[in-house]
């Protein structure tokens, strides 16, 4: 799984441009949560590259960009969780899950709606 880093508002700025193009995937990860761990890695071991090839995948740290988190969620409209995972087309958020509800399988059937 390919990331790119969400550390910025600028970077923000750019997903909610980009979005109206492709889908865009942001995983909001505590580096200090076990759960967020797991979340994480369960996404990165379901991740097909040919399936998702659209789709531009962020990762956002939350305990050193707790601002852009916030900002996501404001943004979006989504209350705030760790970990969490918002897709994103055409500039709103269309789904999103935290803990052990994240779901390739759910993620990918948003893309294709």
């Amino acid at each position: 799984m390919n990331w790119n880093r969400l550390d910025s508002k600028e970077t923000l700025d750019k997903i909610i441009e980009d979005s109206n193009e492709n889908p865009i995937v942001i995983f909001k990860h505590s580096t200090s949560c076990s759960i967020s761990a797991m979340a994480l890695n369960r996404l990165e071991r379901s991740w097909n590259e040919s399936e998702m090839a659209e789709v531009k995948a962020y990762y956002l740290d939350l305990i050193s960009y707790r601002d852009i988190s916030n900002t996501v969620a404001e943004i979006f409209g989504v209350m705030h969780q760790s970990p969490q995972v918002l897709l994103i087309k055409n500039g709103e958020c269309v789904y999103d899950d935290s803990h052990m509800g994240i779901s390739y399988q759910n993620l990918k059937s948003g893309v294709a709606a």
